[in-house]
């Protein structure tokens, strides 16, 4: 008896989990999973861009990348070569045998963790993922999220008990507008909530990662990365308030860093700012301190650091106030660069923000400039020959005119120690 030949449609349904197996859906094409996806891309990978901001899907959609980490021309390659699409229809990700959410968790208005556009993103994938599928959180949270949060909510939402999925977390270790560490060579921390769903995590970061770190459970990899930033919190808090104490008693900060950077071993350089920004920084350390908290514990020391940092704007205004000529008969303050760093336009966090509010409402007239960034908070920027009483450098972007309004004779309070060496400008 003649054997029946297949049917077609079993041999379609063995090329397509042949194919899922080699895609990976990314959920949020950020500052996060935009370069993950193009990583992944290089590694071999299939990727499903998901994004439901429509401003951002629509400029992907277009061929414009929304971040300075990956240029328009590497995305639009990864899309020509069908390796790469970005869709805004969640139901996308069955399509994948990965799933890997990189969505911003923010803080409150108390200053306490914002889950929700993670729970969301949570929310939308859990009745699309098939079964065997891996799901990996790279957003920053407290420890015991993905245990206690990510993964419940999939086991409630998920289309039947049948369906079987691995849960796991990779904390995102970005550095934006960084040129020396990337994707590839910044070692990855992995976590699972068992052996499988690690393992799985580590195979996959391992085809994108020189190095995988497996760690014994997510909460180790959740800390670790917690840890990570605010220990640059603290640090950052310490000098800013030593610039003070200083500056107080005519000693120059400066040199008394570089004299304790001569020691060469137990002593790690920070220099004062105006203040911290971003999504990391300002943001990571209060969700541990949070997580102590309901624990019934208190992280003091970070509690503190914050502190400071946040007053920092408000003392930065006073700097540059002072520098206002006397009897000058207008109080008008340019600041330039108003990004949280140099070399990005992301202006999420900011401390320039605070500096200018507390400038505004000490009276001055406040103008900004920032070669990178053409908005911010409804407000265009002013043009480099605005008449200004006094000017502030916050973050040393590229291209900005300091040399030539101090040329002007414009008192500048340089925030950055770039500009140190022009007349007129008094270094923070």
């Amino acid at each position: 008896m003649r054997r029946k030949q297949p049917r077609r449609l079993q041999k379609d349904k063995v090329t397509s989990v042949s194919k899922r197996e080699k895609t990976v859906a990314i959920i949020g094409q950020g500052y996060v999973g935009l370069p993950l996806a193009m990583a992944a891309i290089e590694a071999g990978w299939s990727v499903i861009g998901v994004e439901n901001s429509k401003a951002k899907y629509e400029g992907i959609a277009a061929g414009v990348s929304p971040v300075e980490d990956v240029s328009s021309q590497l995305m639009q390659a990864g899309m020509t070569s069908g390796k790469y699409r970005i869709t805004n229809n969640v139901s996308d990700v069955a399509e994948a045998s990965i799933v890997v959410i990189c969505v911003p968790t923010p803080l409150d208005d108390q200053r306490g963790p914002d889950l929700a556009i993670l729970e969301s993103a949570v929310k939308g994938i859990a009745p699309h993922l098939l079964s065997g599928t891996l799901v990996i959180s790279e957003s920053t949270s407290y420890p015991g999220t993905v245990r206690d949060v990510v993964a419940p909510l999939i086991e409630q939402l998920k289309s039947s008990a049948d369906v079987h999925v691995d849960v796991a977390v990779a904390p995102e270790r970005v550095n934006p507008g960084d040129a020396k560490y990337h994707q590839k060579n910044t070692p990855r921390l992995v976590g699972g909530l068992d052996a499988v769903s690690t393992r799985r995590a580590v195979d996959f970061y391992n085809t994108i990662c020189d190095e995988v770190v497996e760690v014994s459970q997510p909460e180790v990899a959740e800390t670790a990365k917690l840890l990570e930033n605010t220990f640059r919190l603290v640090n950052i808090a310490l000098v800013n308030q030593l610039a003070q104490l200083c500056a107080d008693e005519n000693i120059n900060v400066h040199e008394v860093i570089d004299a304790a950077n001569t020691k060469p071993y137990g002593y790690m350089k920070f220099t004062p700012s105006v203040g911290v920004g971003g999504h990391c920084i300002p943001v990571d350390p209060m969700y541990l301190s949070w997580w102590a908290e309901k624990n019934g514990s208190k992280a003091s020391i970070i509690d503190v650091s914050d502190e400071i940092n946040l007053g920092m704007p408000i003392y930065v205004s006073k700097r540059v106030r002072e520098l206002i000529p006397a009897g000058a008969k207008t109080k008008r303050v340019l600041i330039m660069g108003v990004a949280y760093k140099p070399g990005v336009s992301d202006v999420r966090e900011t401390p320039a923000t605070a500096l200018r509010d507390d400038l505004i409402a000490q009276g001055c007239e406040v103008g900004w400039l920032d070669p990178l960034v053409e908005e911010w908070d409804g407000l265009t920027p002013v043009s480099a020959d605005w008449e200004c009483d006094a000017a502030v450098v916050a973050t040393a972007q590229p291209g900005m005119p300091v040399a030539a309004i101090a040329g002007r004779g414009v008192p500048i309070l340089d925030c950055t120690g770039s500009f140190a060496h022009l007349a007129n400008v008094t270094r923070l």
